[in-house]
């Protein structure tokens, strides 16, 4: 049993493999000064580029949850995560209102999907 872990931290990996699934950590903006419609995109860029490093994409994706600090940010991050997926490859998905650790970030989205 095989797990290969990528950009592993002293509190956690961004990615994990397994079985040729692929598990992301929760993506975060890193540009907390944007609106929700501005750190959603950053958040998707994040899981288009891990995905990618990982031998998938937005295709395979298996389950999504996505935290949101607010629910009146919800029609907004909609319009992007909309613009985002690919028709016809829509996952299932959770979106929950959450208290998130840093207070700044309006959204985290989890990611788990299958490589190519």
């Amino acid at each position: 049993m095989e797990i290969k872990r990528l950009y592993v931290g002293k509190r956690l990996s961004e990615v994990a493999i397994h079985n040729e699934t692929v598990y992301l950590a929760g993506q975060i903006a890193e540009e907390t000064s944007a609106d929700i419609q501005g750190q959603t995109r950053e958040v998707l860029g994040h899981v288009d580029r891990l995905l990618s490093e990982s031998g998938s994409d937005k295709t395979c994706i298996l389950s999504c949850q996505i935290y949101i600090k607010d629910m009146k940010d919800f029609a907004g991050m909609n319009e992007v995560w909309d613009d985002w997926v690919p028709s016809g490859h829509t996952p299932p998905r959770a979106t929950v209102e959450a208290r998130l650790a840093n207070p700044e970030v309006l959204v985290e989205i989890v990611v788990i999907a299958a490589q190519r």
